[in-house]
């Protein structure tokens, strides 16, 4: 398990001055997660992810 679960993935090709991976992070931040985005180079792609805390039960 990498310890983190993917929200969202957004295109890393945007239009100029458009930033909807930062603004859905933010989003979710405001909703209490802790959300940040982080760039997938094999999709070039950005992902909006949560970390797993360390201590989470494993699922069966």
């Amino acid at each position: 398990m990498n310890g983190r679960v993917v929200l969202e993935r957004f295109p890393a090709g945007g239009p100029r001055g458009s930033w909807p991976a930062e603004e859905f992070a933010r989003a979710r931040r405001q909703e209490g997660q802790r959300a940040e985005v982080v760039m997938d180079l094999a999709t070039d792609a950005f992902l909006v992810i949560v970390r797993e805390p360390e201590d989470a039960p494993v699922a069966a």
